[in-house]
């Protein structure tokens, strides 16, 4: 069953009572889009803004690249994770109670890591952090609440969600510049003011909502899917280090996260209150859509993050940018791309279907990956700049805006969190996963001239039959029909 509009209706009226009783607050839109969209840009700080510091980390706390390497994993890992159950959690006890909570251990955990002396402090710092992994499905569920006007929450879904694929290219260029002036320890202060204002403006200006039916947490069943999905995240991180990978570490981890997944489901079909219910876990609006959105990172994640900036910088198969350069011609107008189109997909989305829109951008990154792939030979760097901008529209600006919207619409309105959860673990499954089969298909055809970028072009091409894999499991999504416009 899909949420409707008087699902929400009815929750909000709920919520609406809650407040009445505390002095009648009511929330304008937006001053609440405003709060979360503060909330979701401290979370993207957390994600991105350390990127241009991690050699001056490295430097300071006498580190390697590979230990440094393991506290970033750690947060990822952790993100995910948390992910999992907050926002059901958030159902269960109020969205805004758990949002504010995990705002502040978001800053708690900056301070951590601002003080850290060594490597350990810092991991412990970013795990901590990661408790922050959910902000943005659960600022959309809250916002879904408020908003129930099909075209105008795809507006501001679009809004919110496109600063999960960065702040326009800001977020890193200030975390470098930091960096280099002030030390690593001020990045991190930055994002600890950044996150001790969201907790503020959360805790003020937004109202409270929750699912009144929903009074018990399954913890049990909790424990299990994050040892499941946990198991299987390590088990990704390990293999990406193909030759130097444990594989028996993998291979032990994989069997550990299948046999947890199997009483997970066993627990689930004998609770009576789940934490997904398996009837859920059965549906194509469950299932189709968190395929599809590990597919469609997997194509294209490790391509943006890591293939293409790599070339960038290639001294003999490349262009032999610097890291900064590369930022400039790659990353930044991939993000500014994505920002811009967001609140347009978002809008499109609810006008012309869900399901058209996405597939009008996975078709479009696939165009967008298969033209870099023929211009690379040219090395050119006008071509670079412009087939980073059509992979910003087309996967940041639209696929990945309306995958993040399908989490919320296709949601069970008895448990509007599950779905979202779910889907924000599978982003960063896929996004493990594109690392370790992107780069796996490079090495494996490593030319032996250093000039040659066969590797850059095999691990692409896999990337675009990945994305075409995706293409083909969103013709199985359902239409979340209460969520589009109908004239």
């Amino acid at each position: 069953m899909n949420v409707s509009l008087s699902d929400h209706r009815a929750e909000r009226s709920a919520a609406d009572g809650t407040a009445g009783a505390t002095g009648g607050r009511t929330t304008r839109v937006g001053v609440l889009v405003a709060a979360l969209l503060t909330a979701c840009i401290a979370f993207q700080l957390n994600a991105s803004m350390l990127s241009p510091a991690l050699k001056s980390i490295e430097d300071s706390l006498g580190a390697t690249s590979a230990e440094i390497g393991l506290t970033q994993t750690a947060f990822f890992t952790s993100a995910a994770l948390f992910s999992l159950f907050l926002p059901r959690l958030g159902d269960v006890i109020g969205r805004r109670k758990v949002l504010v909570g995990m705002l502040a251990l978001m800053a708690v955990g900056c301070v951590v890591a601002a003080l850290a002396q060594s490597v350990p402090m810092l991991f412990v710092g970013r795990v901590i952090q990661g408790a922050s992994g959910p902000t943005v499905p659960l600022c959309l569920i809250m916002l879904r609440v408020e908003v129930t006007e099909p075209k105008r929450y795809g507006t501001l879904l679009g809004v919110i969600t496109a600063v999960n694929g960065g702040i326009a290219g800001v977020d890193s260029l200030a975390g470098g510049f930091l960096a280099d002036n002030h030390g690593f320890q001020s990045v991190f202060w930055a994002m600890a003011a950044v996150a001790a204002v969201a907790t503020v403006l959360v805790a003020t200006l937004t109202p409270e909502t929750k699912v009144p039916a929903a009074d018990r947490m399954d913890w049990p069943g909790v424990a299990l899917l994050v040892v499941s999905v946990g198991s299987l995240l390590i088990a990704l991180n390990e293999a990406g280090k193909l030759g130097a990978a444990r594989w028996g570490m993998v291979a032990a981890l994989v069997v550990l996260s299948a046999i947890a997944f199997a009483l997970f489901w066993r627990t689930e079909d004998r609770s009576s209150h789940p934490l997904v219910a398996t009837r859920h876990l059965k549906q194509r609006g469950t299932w189709a859509t968190l395929l599809t959105t590990v597919l469609t990172m997997t194509g294209v994640f490790a391509v943006m993050n890591g293939l293409i900036p790599s070339f960038a910088q290639d001294a003999q198969a490349g262009l032999g940018m610097s890291a900064e350069e590369s930022a400039w011609w790659t990353l930044t107008p991939y993000a500014l791309a994505g920002l811009a189109m967001g609140p347009l997909a978002g809008r499109l989305a609810a006008t012309f279907g869900y399901r058209r829109v996405l597939r009008i951008g996975l078709v479009g990154a696939v165009a967008s990956v298969i033209l870099m792939i023929a211009t690379l030979p040219a090395h050119s760097h006008g071509m670079l700049l412009a087939t980073s901008v059509l992979v910003g529209i087309t996967y940041a600006g639209v696929a990945n805006i309306v995958l993040n919207g399908l989490g919320i619409v296709l949601s069970p309105s008895e448990n509007p969190g599950f779905l979202p959860g779910l889907n924000a673990g599978a982003f960063n499954l896929g996004a493990g996963l594109s690392f370790a089969l992107l780069y796996a298909v490079k090495t494996a055809v490593l030319p032996d001239d250093p000039a040659s970028a066969d590797g850059y072009t095999a691990g692409m091409i896999a990337g675009v039959v990945i994305l075409a894999a995706a293409i083909a499991t969103s013709f199985l999504i359902p239409k979340p029909v209460a969520a589009e416009a109908h004239e």
